[in-house]
């Protein structure tokens, strides 16, 4: 999730940014640098002025990402409902950066807090819309699953054995024999269809609202070219009743997909329940209600 990160973290603050800026597009070396207020953490992301961002990824794995959006988003943005981050500029490493960053244009929005938004069913049936208009834009070419995705887009089966030993450690802490039924259902349910785009990590802080409505959709660093289904792990981890339905509706997809997505959610959430999150009680419980939600709609679905 987004938090608030203290300037400097894997060893980026807003003077290195100024200095790249300054040897790189020099056009610019006169804005105000600032950190975000919220910022994600695969990347550290500055605003420039009042109109543009730069964004530096903090560590190696990131880094297949920038290139990727700065090839992509031009070309898939015409075919979205709302805006995506505008490309600008691929800066490359230096000033004792090892990493190529990007500018982007800023886009108006907070995240997808629940309470910025005033229709939530109509929120989720806007984000399916999304998700289907990207799954629409033309596949040709565009990056296959894998490594540089973080595996979404293929198989959830990659993350297999790791899953597994969640699942024993959390013995006691949720049900693990019908949380074993959902994963086992997930890894059956093969996809076999077209590849299409995915953004691969459609969450409520990747998503922004303006006015109480979906404004734009940033974060592409897990997209590419497979299977959609882990575009619709948002229907548990934020959407829930009359909304989750809506998004259901919407987004359509077959009983297949819909069973890999639980394998999805499922995956993430005993992942965080074993990390981090099982240290802060309110995160852990947010992660185990994302669990029970998915063992639910499994029974009410299989």
């Amino acid at each position: 999730m987004p938090s608030s990160h203290p300037d400097g973290r894997a060893g980026i603050d807003a003077a290195l940014v100024k200095r790249l800026l300054a040897a790189q597009f020099p056009q610019w070396s006169r804005l105000p640098v600032v950190p975000v207020e919220i910022d994600g953490w695969d990347n550290r992301t500055y605003r420039v002025g009042d109109a543009m961002t730069a964004r530096l990824p903090t560590a190696a794995g990131y880094v297949p990402a920038v290139e990727k959006e700065h090839h992509w988003l031009p070309r898939l943005a015409p075919s979205l409902p709302v805006p995506v981050p505008p490309v600008l500029a691929l800066g490359a490493p230096g000033e004792g950066y090892p990493f190529p960053w990007s500018v982007r244009r800023w886009l108006p929005g907070e995240t997808a807090a629940r309470g910025r938004i005033d229709d939530l069913p109509r929120f989720a049936a806007g984000v399916a819309e999304f998700v289907r208009a990207l799954q629409r834009c033309d596949a040709a070419g565009g990056p296959a699953a894998g490594e540089h995705s973080w595996y979404r887009g293929a198989s959830p089966a990659y993350y297999d054995e790791e899953t597994r030993r969640c699942l024993a450690a959390l013995e006691g802490v949720v049900d693990t024999e019908r949380a074993r039924a959902v994963w086992e259902a997930a890894l059956a349910a093969e996809w076999r269809g077209a590849p299409v785009w995915f953004h691969g990590d459609i969450a409520s802080g990747n998503l922004l609202v303006d006015g109480g409505e979906l404004s734009a959709v940033i974060d592409f660093g897990t997209s590419g070219v497979g299977d959609p289904a882990c575009d619709l792990v948002i229907a548990w981890g934020m959407f829930e009743g009359a909304s989750r339905e809506a998004f259901r509706e919407a987004v359509g997809q077959d009983a297949g997909t819909w069973a890999r997505a639980r394998g999805w959610a499922l995956w993430k959430a005993l992942l965080n329940l074993t990390g981090d999150a099982g240290a802060d009680p309110v995160r852990a419980a947010n992660e185990r209600r994302v669990v029970d939600a998915v063992l639910a709609d499994h029974d009410a679905f299989r």
